[in-house]
């Protein structure tokens, strides 16, 4: 290593990295940057000689890994205020599906809405999460349940990747059946022909009563498979529907939601190396009681992760820093727990081997925080903290 393209010094990095100190930190570092991936990290008096095109003193800040959102629904079109006043008076997430809400009214106006219009409306709502340090983000269909829909909203999410942010994407067009359909035809539709040539990185579905069941489901990971993509799954939420035990037989990236997973399907998770996805933003929003077994994960050595699950009805969430303090305040995470699920296990829920922590080889996706510890990004609800960022070593924010 002799010239690099940038070089952070004056600064703590909580690396992230597993099984050191707590939150991987290394005191007084420096950070070397070349070709958009970590060149050198360490304490900045091992830092070997170097030319550096830019050097930065960070003033004692902390830099992270990237944040990375490993579950939202960015792409949709409206909003779903009616569904939140009813909440609000006392009907339950059912009884608004019931009545034409939910889901289903959301897949009306999405259908509605062109490409642009779809567009626009998400890559403001993604501007929030760049803003707060976000480098990687996770976007799912499923508010289109139509062939057309569907794949326009793929083609959305893809498009809003750009210097500053990765998008993966995810085909969850098991996400609830659509108002007046065969069931049996819509299955076909989906798994058999819209699967194959959606384009997608992953697969998703929503496996409860209000949606599908264990053998739809297992119909459609199959496919995937076939198809060599991984599945991920919405498990686990309004009851134990055993979804946990499934994503497991398939070794899914990730079970998410699990408010209801049992005991035996905390250990399945465990032995089939799956990461748990918190999601406390629908939580709080649909005033759920019942809280995900963090406890019983922890102990089981499940690898959790946090994500805001961004959508217009039961987790209206632009800031994953926020669902990172709502993890700590409503579930019980450490605050290095929180920030290793927006980053290190974020990225594992993924399958992404190259970002999530600082370590050289890995893609240099930095954020800089004004912040004197690490815990701070999961104490403080709200506030702008962000100092600068960077994607791939390219400057960002800041």
């Amino acid at each position: 290593m002799e010239t690099i393209d940038l070089l952070l010094t004056g600064c703590h990095a909580a690396a992230m990295t597993a099984g050191g100190a707590p939150y991987g930190a290394i005191e007084d570092a420096a950070i070397a940057v070349s070709d958009g991936a970590i060149a050198w990290i360490g304490p900045r008096a091992d830092l070997p000689a170097v030319t550096a095109r830019q050097t930065l003193d960070l003033d004692g800040r902390w830099v992270t890994p990237g944040l990375i959102d490993c579950h939202t629904h960015l792409v949709f079109g409206g909003a779903r205020i009616a569904d939140f006043e009813r909440r609000l008076g006392g009907a339950t997430y059912a009884e608004i599906a019931a009545a034409g809400g939910g889901i289903r009214s959301t897949v009306a106006a999405t259908r509605a809405e062109s490409e642009a219009q779809l567009t626009a409306s998400a890559r403001r709502r993604l501007e929030a999460f760049i803003a707060e340090g976000v480098t990687t983000i996770e976007i799912k269909s499923g508010y289109g349940l139509d062939p057309e829909t569907e794949l326009k909203m793929l083609r959305v999410a893809r498009g809003l990747a750009d210097h500053r942010v990765s998008v993966v994407t995810s085909f969850l067009g098991l996400h609830t059946l659509p108002a007046g359909v065969d069931r049996a035809a819509y299955l076909d539709q989906m798994i058999d022909e819209v699967l194959p040539v959606c384009g997608a990185d992953m697969v998703d579905a929503y496996l409860e009563s209000i949606a599908f069941d264990e053998a739809e489901v297992a119909r459609l990971f199959d496919k995937a498979m076939s198809l060599g993509l991984p599945v991920r799954l919405h498990a686990d939420q309004l009851e134990d529907g055993m979804g946990a035990a499934l994503a497991a037989r398939f070794k899914a990236l990730s079970a998410d939601h699990l408010e209801f997973t049992s005991h035996a399907g905390v250990q399945a998770l465990a032995h089939a190396g799956t990461v748990a996805v918190l999601l406390p933003g629908a939580f709080v929003t649909l005033a759920e009681t019942q809280k995900p077994p963090v406890a019983a994960l922890r102990a089981a050595g499940v690898p959790m992760a946090v994500a805001s699950d961004c959508n217009p009805g039961t987790s209206p969430l632009l800031s994953l820093r926020a669902a990172m303090q709502l993890a700590c305040a409503q579930f019980g995470l450490t605050p290095e727990e929180s920030l290793a699920g927006a980053t290190r296990n974020a990225a594992r829920a993924l399958g992404l081997g190259d970002v999530g922590t600082l370590e050289a080889g890995k893609a240099a996706d930095l954020a800089c925080w004004d912040i004197e510890r690490p815990a701070e990004l999961s104490y403080w609800l709200g506030g702008a903290l962000l100092h600068r960022s960077w994607k791939a070593g390219r400057s960002v924010v800041g």
